[in-house]
């Protein structure tokens, strides 16, 4: 039997052509990304996510494993982010090496990101948190190790996503329920006018979209195996990502490489939960230390933060047992370039995450209310938002 995603007839990531649905707000910062996401069935989910420095609107999906009774059909809202990434830190490395006169060839970027998940769904109290993250790279480079090594750690400072790991950004929310807008309880309220539900974007998106050779995104039929020192709160278990109790470790890796005509290459790899392993490709805008033939870092970045929330309000209402009819959202993300790709030589910086929600539920406002308060506690991308983290581990050997 068919799943929803693979119904609607289309390649499962594209660029949309012809359409009415690139608004894109004012960057704060230097981008900024619009994030349109809708719950189709169960845990699988469709993304519009539109561009300020291209003006390309990119449609993305996602689902689950067993571990969240999904179909596994598409990749898991944290690959994205590892996706994200990696694929922004190895553009300023790139960029960085370019700009310094060190010549990089073969190179390998992979990095490790680990969350946590503690506390009871039904007294309120489990929430999702992130912890540091490990950079390992191998290249062959014209210069000697220490020089790399520096290298490597200034092209992270320089990645946007930088911001993301340093500093504390709380998101902030505007709600509405059945279609009326309301107030939200203990979550940060956005003092801004509520923008259009997104259900008439996706409902207005065109079937026939260009498939690629290869495809931008493809599923592989191996199974990532966890690491020898993984310990008991790496999970693998169907269904165990919905326990109403739990205390447990998430951990994704992206392994970056380049492809001849320079595209990356990225395979995600879930640890805990075990899961399906995934190539994603990635390329910055034209002008911007690309061609734009896939979707650029933030792209990535941005999806992944908005479909890990809705994977959160799905998974509360799952694990309370009310009914949520639908849900969507409309999230905007505001970010500097990258600071060796754009040439500032700055460190990257975010604003707080910005999202309306649009939730349709018999249980009424007060259950939105809930539902909002927690998929914010839970959701580990908001968690990696408002945390600030130690700097990276970063490792670095030379291949030749």
């Amino acid at each position: 039997m068919s799943t929803p995603l693979e119904t609607l007839g289309r390649p499962y990531f594209f660029a949309v052509e012809d359409s009415d649905h690139g608004d894109v707000p004012s960057p704060r910062l230097d981008q900024a990304h619009r994030t349109r996401v809708r719950s189709l069935s169960g845990m699988q989910k469709e993304a519009l996510v539109t561009s300020s420095v291209s003006g390309t609107t990119w449609r993305l999906v996602s689902d689950e494993g067993d571990y969240l009774d999904g179909d596994d059909v598409a990749p898991p809202p944290l690959a994205f982010m590892t996706t994200g990434v990696v694929s922004s830190v190895t553009t300023e490395l790139l960029a960085l090496a370019d700009q310094r006169g060190v010549e990089v060839d073969d190179v390998e970027v992979r990095v490790d990101n680990y969350y946590t998940m503690n506390g009871s769904a039904l007294r309120g109290t489990m929430t999702g948190g992130a912890l540091p993250i490990d950079v390992d790279v191998v290249l062959d480079a014209d210069t000697d190790e220490e020089t790399v090594q520096e290298l490597v750690e200034t092209a992270i400072t320089l990645s946007p996503v930088s911001g993301l790991l340093q500093g504390t950004h709380e998101s902030v929310f505007t709600l509405t329920c059945n279609g009326k807008p309301v107030a939200p309880d203990r979550v940060d309220e956005l003092d801004s006018a509520l923008l259009s539900d997104p259900n008439a974007a996706f409902e207005t998106l065109a079937r026939e979209a260009t498939r690629r050779d290869p495809p931008l995104m493809n599923r592989t039929d191996r199974t990532a195996e966890p690491p020898a020192t993984a310990d008991q709160k790496y999970t693998s278990s169907e269904g165990s990502s919905l326990e109403e109790e739990q205390d447990r470790i998430l951990h994704l890796q992206g392994v970056c490489t380049l492809d001849d005509d320079g595209v990356k290459r990225i395979e995600t790899r879930a640890f805990s939960p075990v899961g399906t392993v995934f190539e994603f490709r990635s390329d910055e805008p034209e002008g911007h230390g690309g061609h734009g033939r896939a979707p650029d870092a933030m792209t990535y970045v941005a999806a992944g933060l908005g479909l890990c929330f809705m994977t959160q309000l799905g998974r509360y209402a799952d694990i309370v047992d009310t009914e949520l009819t639908d849900y969507r959202i409309v999230q905007d993300t505001h970010a500097s370039r990258g600071g060796a790709s754009a040439g500032t030589n700055e460190s990257g910086r975010i604003a707080p995450v910005e999202t309306h929600v649009f939730l349709d539920t018999p249980a009424g406002e007060e259950f939105a209310r809930e539902a909002l308060d927690m998929g914010e506690q839970t959701c580990f991308l908001h968690a990696l938002s408002r945390t600030d983290l130690d700097e990276p581990a970063v490792t670095v050997s030379k291949s030749h």
